[in-house]
């Protein structure tokens, strides 16, 4: 599905509920309707919703024939263009819906990456979409060359060991995926070194960085241009922001940090994508402080914010400081009680309400001894100064009978000068 203005795909969802699968891997009313904003963002209209229950998936056809006439009913009835399933499909089921229901048929982890492939804007972001995306189609490969594998080899016509055109095209076709996946991920280590060399600067001028993560469309990117004056685009669909945008915050007037905007996570999030944008969400696991962006007014914020917890964990920043930033308490009813704590503030990005306490708590957990000094620097200790470009922030100098300087110092270079500041 392509993002244009005119609605090109008319889609009817499908869902299977049942014992058998992982309480993460059923479908449920909540996660339908998360599937029809998807839908939404990928420029479609959902035409209708089934759910099924059934005691265990069908092998081949998943909801099983009599479900699956059905659905396919309902397509004809609705003019229905694609079928998107809620659960995950196997490369086989995938081929025998498609030709049972006679329309396109995607799971929830095809939708996503398309989604992606639309959205990605930087080299970046196009690099790790296109590596989800391949390795996505690799074993897919095997149900899109069945039927030219039928045309000779396994037919018994040929020769004993003879290969059919379609297994041959089909070893073709892995054996380029496979250099395809080889040559991006030496590109995202390419784009990983890059980054590395940033955050040592970072670190070297100790610079903190501020991470924000978040369920898909929390308010993450509100929050950023309320913080720093972005003006990054902010709408209301899932998966706006794809491409890390990094801006810096002057959290009081001696500390300023690297704040970051991460993509949204999202349950059910193919497990390639979560390997793919590691070398963005490797962030995470450097930042000096997580805001944790929750959309309080959501009826399922306690399920949203255990999948972000559970890929924080994935990813190797389980145990860093953190903040859990309530946003959108501006539109919860009137006498409804917010969660509380010393490590949650409530907020509205939208509107700056909070946004004040909020960078308090951020200022708190940030520091760690940087002060504003002046300092009295003999002509004969000029080299000092020197090191205070390199690693302060220098604010004025005025040469009389000595270098006074006026600089923001973190703990190690005031250590170096604590001789010469001023009283």
């Amino acid at each position: 599905m392509q993002d244009t203005k005119e609605i090109r795909d008319k889609v009817v969802l499908v869902g299977l509920n049942s014992p058998v699968l992982k309480r993460e891997e059923n479908a449920t009313e909540e996660t339908l309707e998360e599937l029809s904003a998807l839908v939404e963002t990928a420029g479609g209209e959902t035409m209708g919703i089934v759910l099924q229950n059934r005691p265990s998936p069908d092998s081949r056809t998943f909801i099983g024939e009599g479900k699956c006439a059905e659905v396919k009913l309902y397509c004809e009835n609705t003019e229905a263009t694609m079928v998107i399933f809620d659960n995950d499909l196997s490369p086989s089921q995938l081929r025998v819906l498609t030709e049972a229901l006679g329309v396109q048929v995607l799971d929830r982890c095809g939708l996503i990456l398309d989604i992606f492939a639309q959205r990605a804007r930087t080299r970046e972001g196009r690099l790790q979409v296109e590596l989800a995306q391949y390795q996505y189609l690799l074993p897919r490969l095997t149900g899109m060359w069945t039927h030219l594998e039928r045309q000779a080899g396994t037919s018994g016509s040929g020769p004993i060991g003879s290969k059919g055109p379609g297994e041959t095209q089909l070893e073709t076709d892995r054996r380029h995926i496979h250099r395809k996946i080889d040559k991006l991920r030496d590109d995202l280590e390419d784009v990983r070194r890059v980054r590395n060399t940033q955050r040592r600067q970072r670190q070297k001028n100790e610079i903190p960085v501020v991470a924000l993560v978040g369920y898909t469309n929390a308010g993450k990117s509100t929050l950023l241009n309320q913080l720093t004056g972005a003006g990054i685009p902010a709408n209301n669909r899932l998966f706006d922001t794809l491409d890390t945008t990094s801006r810096l915050l002057s959290v009081s007037d001696t500390m300023d940090a690297v704040v970051s905007d991460t993509v949204g996570f999202i349950r059910k999030l193919p497990h390639q994508l979560v390997e793919a944008f590691k070398a963005t969400l490797e962030e995470l696991e450097y930042a000096d402080l997580l805001l944790h962006v929750i959309d309080v007014s959501s009826p399922e914020w306690q399920v949203q914010a255990q999948v972000v917890e559970s890929l924080i964990a994935e990813l190797g920043a389980g145990e860093l400081p953190r903040i859990d930033v309530f946003n959108k308490s501006d539109c919860l009813p009137a006498g409804e009680i917010m969660p509380h704590g010393e490590d949650i503030c409530a907020i509205s990005a939208k509107t700056g309400q909070g946004v004040d306490k909020l960078l308090q708590m951020i200022a708190q957990r940030l520091d760690k001894g940087t002060r504003r000094v002046v300092l009295h620097l003999p002509y004969e200790q000029g080299g000092l100064l020197d090191a205070l470009y390199r690693e302060a922030k220098v604010e004025a100098v005025d040469y009389g009978e000595t270098i006074a300087v006026t600089a923001v110092c973190g703990p190690r270079i005031l250590g170096r000068v604590q001789a010469f500041i001023a009283p």
